[in-house]
């Protein structure tokens, strides 16, 4: 008889045994919905404080229907539209998503739906695509990489000149990454653009048909660490008085049978004009540049320009080989080495003979 109390307490302690897993279980989900709670709570209240600094700064930020949603792992910031508004622009967007992983706060994705309207200057710009998003990889000293990705981009630019600017692709992707070993020196940041069948009808009577454009871009921006949200003018006036530039390591257009290719650097002169050089290679030109030459010194001499272009990139000289081989990611002999292009004192050069009609203004 005096081994029943120890059966009943063997007893209870099996029954409790067989429910501390879900006893404990429940403590984790309270523990980790507190967390959430808390996580979204402080997530709010930066925002707000990041939204005050802003405003006044000048810069006035709205989400419209602010939410912040996504227990049990992630933060979903959704905006119905987002207005942005300052002295010198403004732009409206689109239905905002914001996500972020609890537990990798420094890698986000952003998605967005159009249209996107911007005013900057004097210039309206609309855009439109199916998909838009993008990717933020963020680091204690700044970031590791940051990704777009637009299908079907539509863009109309107006009061640009004299015509409206309405550009149509079929993909665009644009990628980001410190300079390795030059990101903390010279705030340098490597760049890579792609754009895919672009239909851009203002090229279309200029280059002679009405194929699509690719275009490839692969560049390095020295002192890009500099660039704040601040008015544009002001931030290149900063970024160019930093020493900032351009750094092409390879441009490529292609539309129909004629074809570019280029590398160089681009800065900004003392009046905020473009300048630099970019050593070309090309395919397909002659005629498009003794067409352009031919407004300048009439067609006959505008057509021995193109002609002596033309001979340029037909032969096959060592100086051309050596060159074509000096240009990266270029394995395509049929480019042949044209004379440089060059941005100076607000007019474009194609070796010693400036490009009749064409002036290139101040950014700023």
């Amino acid at each position: 008889m005096a081994q029943a109390p120890d059966l009943t307490a063997r007893k209870r302690l099996s029954r409790t045994g067989l429910f501390l897993p879900y006893i404990l279980l429940l403590g984790v989900v309270l523990l980790w919905s507190a967390g959430w709670f808390w996580i979204r709570g402080k997530a709010e209240s930066e925002m707000d404080a990041w939204l005050a600094r802003e405003a006044s700064a000048g810069r006035n930020w709205t989400c419209a229907d602010r939410s912040i949603t996504g227990y049990p792992f992630r933060i979903e910031l959704r905006c119905a539209s987002l207005a942005f508004s300052r002295a010198d622009s403004r732009f409206t967007l689109g239905p905002l998503t914001a996500v972020v992983q609890v537990y990798q706060p420094r890698q986000g994705i952003l998605q967005a739906a159009g249209p996107f309207h911007v005013e900057q200057d004097g210039l309206v710009a609309d855009a439109s695509w199916t998909s838009l998003e993008a990717s933020f990889h963020g680091a204690s000293d700044g970031f590791v990489r940051a990704s777009l990705l637009v299908e079907a981009p539509k863009v109309a630019v107006k009061d640009a000149g004299p015509q409206l600017i309405d550009i149509a692709a079929k993909h665009l992707e644009l990628h980001a990454r410190p300079t390795p070993a030059r990101f903390a020196t010279d705030g340098a940041v490597d760049m890579s653009l792609r754009l895919t069948q672009a239909n851009v009808p203002l090229l279309d009577p200029l280059l002679g048909n009405t194929a699509p454009l690719d275009a490839a871009l692969d560049a390095t921006v020295n002192q890009a660490a500099i660039f704040r949200t601040g008015q544009v003018a002001r931030e290149l006036e900063a970024w160019r008085q930093a020493g900032g530039n351009l750094d092409i390591a390879l441009l490529s257009l292609a539309k129909g049978d004629r074809r570019l290719q280029a590398q160089g650097k681009i800065g900004l002169d003392d009046a905020h004009r473009p300048t630099g050089q970019l050593d070309t290679r090309a395919a397909g030109v002659e005629a498009l540049v003794g067409q352009i030459m031919g407004q300048r010194f009439g067609a006959e001499k505008g057509a021995l320009i193109g002609g002596l272009v033309g001979k340029l990139l037909g032969g096959g000289s060592r100086r051309q080989e050596a060159e074509t081989a000096a240009v990266p990611n270029s394995g395509d002999a049929s480019l042949k080495a044209m004379p440089p292009l060059r941005l100076t004192d607000g007019r474009l050069m194609l070796g010693p003979f400036a490009i009749p009609n064409v002036q290139v203004p101040p950014l700023y």
